[in-house]
């Protein structure tokens, strides 16, 4: 009966539990800081995740199944089959409409499944899933990847999608490039958060949904008839690390990508490139600028005005592997542009076409889209010789040339027609339905072309969780203005708020106008403190943001790129500790001082940096608290005393602290050690210098500090140490 359902319990081991109504099914999973709940009719096919793959595990070719417990360790939780008592958690379960309320170990209720009916049990809420919870007022929400508009999300309704959402507002544009349905709820009585384990489009609403019949709530609705979900418990940070843990270990880039990279379509879309590049290094020597890589647009693909992946113009590049390896003595990596759709016109469409390697309808016939001034077909990464055919050619037609690093790009899929189907590794199915899939796979395929005996470099645009595996992103297509760069940073607090490691932006904005002078000083002075530091437009009037778009700017911009090169052991050294950590490179200071406002324009950088960047125009001086904290920060080699304080901001350099208890590594006449001590105790540090090395070796840096001086051991070998704030202290190096 309608809006009336009993559960039965159908099956009881210490760490799961079934139960069952008609033939509706519901698995209940446990662990240390986290359930899985699964609704699914009885004998339905599964699709298998390709997001969860926890920790350091590797996932199965084809997909990992979507209730597997490999990977995760399992809670005993007795024998109780409507209470369940975990490590921190509480759980009951109502068999009537099967609506489960989550205690903390208190006994307070931290949130419960909404009254009446939570679940879509027999088409209650249409086709497709869906799922109710409790909500309060003031409440607030974080993560979802690349979401826009402020830190929480409360109050707000966002659309699970991906898209090519060309200049799109940072404030309010929905949805973007990435479909990562995981959210951070805090509300009066603490944190949990949600990860719904799906590829189908879908709605999550966060009290913009408004129903007379049911007390407040919040919900997610999907196209997908099944419906699998984890919670998480703890505090914030424990529910990201538990997330990031859930889909596994991110990668981590070279040392090379953390320097500058440079990019712009200007100049494989002329008709000179190999010359525009060289032109390129030789501006990047007079500005004294280290240049690690350059994001080749996909001009170097073009036959007449169409770009065709996998195919290289001869007249632009006459000699792609020799100018690859012109480049790399230079010290320069290419991130080739590749895109997983092809035109009718392809030379390769064909032939792909009677292979069946494309998204297709039922007669076999491949479905096209709008792509790129014209038509074209989406390869269809769920056919294994699709899959197949995609590594052979990254392979053969740009790694084996030199060009080792790939860039992911257009890949949102832009598919709405249920009659469009995937192979779906042999369980056919919709490909709308998995549309969010795609891009992880693409990113997956470009990664088995490349050589894993040493750190590989991969960026794709979009994505589901999981990706981090495999590809560091960036936010898109966005636009230029200072309210767009606000709204960067908050979508930058976002991504890092679902666990998302190696972001950065388009410094500078890509479409719209070239920035300013004022906004193009302050953009640059953020991006020195993101992992990913690369200026890239698409400026309508036919100019390039690069670093001398302004030559009467030089100095300054000189002096910012040289504390880029100058903070490189510090960034390569904490993106290590974020991977190994399972945390966020950059993160909102809340999420190290909570209580912190939530949207405040400050931010960290690693352990230790606390980055004050400008966001509006024409500021000359403003006013911020500094967080609470015991130890205290330094700015340059002054400790700061007091919450707040009031400074003159020059436009050439970047306001920033150091927090003391520190260790920054930094190149100062060769690698230096930069300590930062606290009045009196002890702290340590982990220094990762690798390059290449799979290993991960470290120096464990400890340091001890009393009233009259300061030790330090486990320096690497060759280092300096600098002592900050000495005081008439002693520096002793053990």
């Amino acid at each position: 009966m309608k809006y009336s359902h009993d559960f039965k319990v159908l099956g009881v081991t210490p760490s799961s539990r079934l139960y069952g109504e008609e033939n509706t099914r519901i698995q209940l999973d446990f662990y240390p800081s986290m359930m899985r709940v699964a609704i699914y009719k009885e004998g339905d096919y599964l699709f298998p995740t390709f997001s969860v793959c926890p920790g350091k595990s590797v996932l199965p070719q084809w997909g990992r199944e979507r209730l597997s417990n490999d990977g995760l360790s399992l809670l005993d939780v007795g024998s109780d089959p409507f209470h369940i008592k975990g490590d921190s958690y509480e759980v009951e379960i109502d068999p009537h409409n099967f609506r489960l309320t989550y205690r903390k170990e208190n006994g307070e209720i931290l949130f419960q499944d909404r009254e009446i009916l939570a679940y879509n049990l027999e088409g209650e809420f249409g086709k497709g899933s869906y799922h109710a919870l409790t909500r309060e007022e003031d409440e607030h929400i974080y993560g979802l990847g690349d979401k826009t508009g402020n830190v929480s999300k409360n109050g707000r309704r966002f659309k699970m999608e991906t898209f090519d959402a060309m200049g799109f507002d940072s404030r309010s544009s929905d949805p973007l490039y990435k479909q990562i349905p995981f959210y951070i709820c805090t509300n009066s009585k603490g944190s949990y958060g949600i990860y719904y384990d799906t590829y189908s489009n879908g709605v999550l609403d966060f009290g913009a949904e408004i129903n007379n019949y049911y007390p407040p709530y919040k919900h997610a609705e999907f196209e997908e008839e099944a419906l699998v979900y984890y919670v998480f418990f703890g505090s914030i940070k424990e529910i990201i690390h538990s997330f990031s843990y859930l889909t596994g270990k991110s990668f981590l880039p070279p040392k090379w990508s953390f320097k500058y990279c440079g990019s712009t379509m200007a100049y494989t879309d002329g008709d000179h490139p190999v010359e525009e590049l060289r032109n390129f290094v030789s501006k990047c020597r007079e500005y004294e600028i280290d240049c690690g890589g350059f994001y080749l647009s996909s001009g170097y693909t073009q036959i007449g005005d169409k770009r065709c992946v996998f195919h290289w113009n001869k007249d632009k590049f006459p000699d792609p592997k020799g100018f690859a390896e012109e480049m790399k003595k230079e010290g320069i990596s290419f991130l080739p542009n590749i895109k997983p759709a092809f035109l009718t016109s392809h030379p390769m469409y064909e032939e792909l076409a009677r292979k069946g390697y494309f998204l297709h309808y039922k007669d076999g016939t491949p479905a096209t889209f709008p792509f790129w001034g014209g038509m074209a077909s989406y390869l269809d990464f769920t056919n294994k010789g699709a899959y197949s055919f995609w590594s052979k050619c990254c392979k053969e037609s740009l790694i084996d040339l030199g060009y080792e690093s790939l860039w992911n790009d257009n890949n949102e899929f832009d598919i709405h027609d249920e009659e469009i189907l995937a192979d779906g590794f042999g369980h056919p199915l919709p490909a709308k339905r998995i549309r969010s899939l795609m891009p992880l796979l693409m990113t997956m395929a470009s990664t088995e072309a490349m050589d894993l005996s040493k750190r590989h470099m991969e960026v794709t645009r979009s994505a589901p969780a999981g990706f981090q595996r495999y590809a560091q992103t960036w936010t898109g297509d966005n636009r230029t203005s200072f309210p767009q760069f606000r709204g960067n940073h908050k979508m930058a607090m976002t991504m890092a708020l679902s666990g998302i490691a190696f972001f950065g932006q388009d410094i500078g904005g890509f479409a719209g106008p070239a920035p300013d002078k004022e906004l193009f000083l302050r953009w640059i002075q953020y991006g020195l403190f993101t992992p990913r530091f690369c200026l890239h437009s698409w400026n309508k009037d036919g100019s390039s943001t690069m670093p001398w778009l302004y030559p009467e700017l030089k100095e300054p911009v000189k002096r910012l790129f040289a504390l880029r090169k100058r903070l490189l052991p510090y960034l390569y050294s904490e993106a290590m500790n974020a991977a190994e950590s399972y945390m966020p490179m950059l993160s909102p200071v809340f999420l190290k001082h909570p209580g912190y406002g939530e949207e405040s324009d400050l931010f960290y950088c690693g352990s230790s940096i606390l980055v004050c960047p400008i966001f509006d125009e024409g500021v000359k001086s403003f006013q911020f608290e500094l967080p609470e904290c015991q130890e205290g920060f330094y700015l340059g080699s002054s400790l700061r005393e007091g919450a707040q304080e009031e400074r003159v901001l020059p436009t050439d350099l970047p306001l920033f602290y150091v927090k003391a208890g520190s260790v920054l590594p930094v190149i100062e006449d060769g690698l230096t050690l930069e300590i930062y001590p606290l009045e009196s105790g002890e702290f340590e540090y982990r220094f990762y210098s690798d390059d290449s090395s799979l290993a991960n070796p470290y120096d464990l840096i400890k340091v001890s500090c009393t009233k009259g001086e300061v030790i330090v051991k486990g320096v690497p070998a060759g280092a300096k140490v600098k002592l900050l704030n000495a005081k008439s202290r002693k520096l002793t190096i053990q």
